[in-house]
């Protein structure tokens, strides 16, 4: 009994957080942006199904908690079409029964009949919300805690690697990867691990001269801190903080801001390069996650600081840190994956937009209704791939298949 409370604690309290953030965030920028316009909202929900809390405010919107904590939605007066996007004739029947129910003026208020930049601007204020969730977060860690810098000193060089092979040497100093200035060894790691098989550029000093060196990582198995094996892109270097070298760099507001945001950027820049390599083959899918992996990730970090803090206030804020940066980049990856165009998505109704502002009317409802449904088809197919990816990670098939053999 003890264990489950402890697991559920670790595991399951974590997730529940970062999604409940992440949702509400989300759904919080199109009901603003919404209202903002003076449009009429019937719903705002945070998870699916039957509501375990319900209430509704004196504008008549309905606050809702589901028992499904994962996703929400803002649901708009009038909005009974599956897609969310009735076509011409729907409308026209939408606008006789609102005039009729109250009164001409009325129709102003629904959603389906404001301009279409109002339309737009209220679906792409959800992923805008998940973006300046993440700078913010970035923001306040980069002005309180800011980031550590020391110059990357190559302190080993493995035999027959892909270093040595390139013609790194013991002592060089990398000051840039494919253009980009490096601060810190984890910086340089971090672009090296999905770059397997593909040529880098990096500047090195040596002896007080600047080299160029190109290097091609070569994928193997990697351990992390938290014993998950996974096959990423490795050069075979091994950095050095040299004492009085490495110091803490904090920022000033407004460049904490655009720090965040170049942060931000680099994080959805890696998430497209992943998923282009991924599309040419070039790299596996092995690194896709659910909910499942998100709430693994966050345990193995909450276990880990438990071992590693000497005192609660320690183990607290250090968790409380970690788990602010997790929010920071799922928020960000969720707005990124609300915009791809993709029906059922935000980037799907914007796609669709696309298209009345030049034909002037909305595709047919026939049209829309496929869309949706190859749209919930993909998004559907890919959680149950990562949930997949997730289950093995945790070796669940080989447990039962032990189990039963």
């Amino acid at each position: 009994m003890i264990g489950f409370l402890d697991n559920f604690l670790l595991y399951v309290i974590p997730i529940l957080i970062i999604l409940g953030v992440v949702v509400t965030v989300h759904e919080l920028g199109h009901f603003l942006a919404a209202r903002a316009f003076g449009t009429a909202v019937d719903r705002f929900s945070i998870g699916f199904g039957r509501a375990i809390f319900s209430r509704r405010d004196k504008a008549g919107v309905e606050w809702t908690v589901g028992w499904l904590p994962l996703g929400g939605y803002v649901k708009f007066a009038g909005d009974e079409n599956a897609a969310s996007l009735p076509d011409h004739e729907e409308l026209e029947a939408l606008r006789a029964e609102v005039t009729a129910r109250e009164g001409e003026e009325a129709v102003n208020r629904y959603f389906h009949f404001k301009p279409l930049w109002q339309r737009a601007i209220i679906v792409a204020a959800g992923p805008i919300a998940n973006f300046l969730l993440t700078i913010s977060i970035f923001a306040v860690l980069l002005m309180t805690i800011g980031e550590r810098v020391a110059p990357v000193r190559i302190a080993e060089v493995t035999p027959g690697s892909a270093a040595e092979q390139a013609g790194f040497h013991r002592g060089d100093v990398v000051l840039r990867v494919d253009g980009r200035k490096i601060d810190n060894f984890n910086d340089m790691k971090s672009l090296v691990l999905l770059r397997s098989d593909t040529p880098m550029r990096f500047l090195v000093q040596r002896g007080g001269r600047e080299v160029q060196i190109t290097a091609t990582p070569r994928r193997k198995a990697i351990t992390d801190q938290f014993g998950r094996v996974q096959h990423l892109g490795a050069l075979g270097l091994v950095g050095v903080s040299q004492p009085g070298q490495e110091q803490v760099r904090r920022y000033p507001p407004l460049q904490a801001i655009g720090r965040g945001a170049a942060e931000a950027w680099d994080r959805i820049a890696t998430t497209v390069d992943y998923l282009g390599r991924m599309i040419r083959g070039r790299e596996t899918a092995e690194h896709l996650s659910g909910p499942i992996g998100i709430a693994q990730l966050s345990g193995d970090i909450a276990k880990k600081t438990a071992e590693v803090s000497p005192d609660l206030p320690t183990l607290l804020t250090t968790w409380g840190l970690t788990l602010l940066e997790l929010v920071a980049n799922i928020s960000v990856g969720i707005g990124f994956l609300n915009l791809l165009p993709v029906p059922v998505l935000d980037g799907g109704h914007l796609l669709f937009y696309a298209y009345e502002a030049v034909a002037r009317r909305p595709l047919t409802a026939r049209i829309q209704a496929a869309g949706y449904r190859l749209g919930l088809a993909l998004v559907l197919g890919l959680m149950l791939f990562a949930t997949w990816n997730d289950l093995q990670r945790l070796n669940l098939f080989k447990f039962f298949g032990a189990l039963f053999s």
